[in-house]
């Protein structure tokens, strides 16, 4: 059995305060997008292997060992739970650039999580799905659910909202520039002196004006920390403002950078050979 997690971008990102527990309280727009990793999943054959779970790759090479990925962290999850569900064998091909603000590791998660509810009749709900997704990670519950949201709290807490971007190209750029989310938000706090952002227009408002006035209204909040570490990041959205853009920004803590274009006015753009570019139209 096939699945193809997709990736999301944020549209807009707020980072409110620093919670007790170490998180940070924001709000951001989840909006999901059509670049798309592969995952199959069999059962082992009789006596083949010993592990639980037999775990090959393809595409773009994977960090970490095969206990730290999150696919294989799903499976072991609902193995606590579920005693019944076989050992396996998974593969997944990797087409989402790591560490890039996509999500593609969370969605990755999220959907092995529904795989094996699906293959196994596992019969869980999509709330039981995101009650296990919140124990991988902040953004996974939103790939259980996958349609345009509002975030608030870690990114976990999901408002459904009226948000189509049909008729419109996105542009993905990224320069393989890995951005560690923890100095993201270290970096961030040091350029507000720990205080607390305030008089941004909420943005549940800002999300409902015309795509053109959202340069002016949304904003992502890593972006001044990240652009100054990383002006490669900033060039790739003055770039594609200088080509047409009606909205770009950084999606999540970078460090890919997305352009919201009208259909008919696509432009071609010579980017570095070693950066990663998708565009699709909606």
């Amino acid at each position: 059995m096939l699945v193809f997690p997709n990736c999301k971008i944020n549209i807009g990102l707020n980072i409110l305060d620093k919670r007790a527990d170490g998180y940070h309280n924001l709000e951001t727009i989840f909006y999901p997008l059509p670049l798309q990793d592969i995952i199959e999943i069999i059962p082992q054959k009789n006596g083949s292997i010993i592990s639980p779970v037999q775990f090959t790759s393809s595409g773009i090479t994977i960090d970490g060992s095969q206990q730290q990925n999150l696919c294989v962290q799903a499976y072991h999850l609902l193995k606590k739970r579920f005693t019944n569900i076989p050992n396996i064998q998974m593969h997944l091909h990797k087409a989402i650039p790591m560490g890039a603000g996509l999500g593609g590791g969370s969605a990755d998660a999220a959907f092995t999580l529904q795989l094996l509810n699906n293959k196994f009749q596992l019969h869980l709900t999509n709330t039981q799905l995101m009650d296990f997704a919140i124990q991988l990670g902040s953004d996974c519950p939103f790939f259980i659910q996958n349609t345009p949201s509002y975030a608030t709290s870690r990114g976990e807490v999901l408002t459904p909202i009226q948000l189509s971007l049909k008729g419109y190209t996105i542009i993905i750029v990224n320069p393989s520039i890995h951005v560690p989310t923890g100095w993201a938000f270290a970096a961030l706090a040091n350029l507000r002196n720990n205080k607390i952002r305030s008089n941004k227009q909420p943005l549940l408002q800002a999300i409902n004006l015309p795509i053109i006035e959202w340069k002016n209204n949304i904003e992502n909040d890593f972006e001044l920390p990240i652009f100054n570490q990383y002006p490669a990041i900033q060039t790739i959205k003055e770039t594609l403002y200088q080509s047409g853009a009606l909205y770009a920004a950084m999606s999540g803590s970078g460090s890919s950078v997305f352009g919201i274009f009208k259909n008919k006015q696509v432009p071609s753009i010579n980017f570095p050979a070693n950066y990663f570019v998708f565009n699709t139209s909606l």
